[in-house]
């Protein structure tokens, strides 16, 4: 094949996947119903988006500010949950460990000594 004959394969092939995806049925309609206004719209770019179920720019304007928003206060909680974390972390290292004697006697129950080791310890 020339390079001219693998354009219009490829070209062929989209086309072929907008159709059977319904992208060429759902710009058709749109665009019918735009020509279709008697007052056209000050921003079809606007009109279409709102037909194929997008935001408006007004809407996604709003959207974006939200979403900055949340970004900067997620930072914020991040960053607060980091501190409170390494805090966390120096009390523990700073503060000796309290074992209580339950717990030693109940790990060295777990021990099995010999008779001899056993009687050892014990006395």
């Amino acid at each position: 094949m020339t390079s001219i004959q693998e354009k219009e394969a490829t070209k062929e092939a989209f086309r072929k996947y907008l159709e059977s995806s319904g992208v060429l049925d759902a710009l058709t309609k749109v665009l019918v119903a735009l020509y279709e206004q008697n007052d056209k719209p000050f921003s079809a770019v606007e009109f279409v988006q709102q037909k194929l179920g997008g935001p408006t720019v007004s809407e996604y304007e709003k959207l974006k500010a939200e979403m900055s928003d949340l970004q900067t206060k997620y930072n914020q909680l991040s960053k607060a949950h980091q501190d409170a974390c390494k805090e966390l972390i120096e009390l523990r290292n700073s503060q000796p460990v309290k074992v209580c004697k339950e717990t030693i006697d109940d790990e060295t129950s777990k021990l099995d000594f010999d008779d001899e080791t056993s009687k050892s310890y014990a006395s």
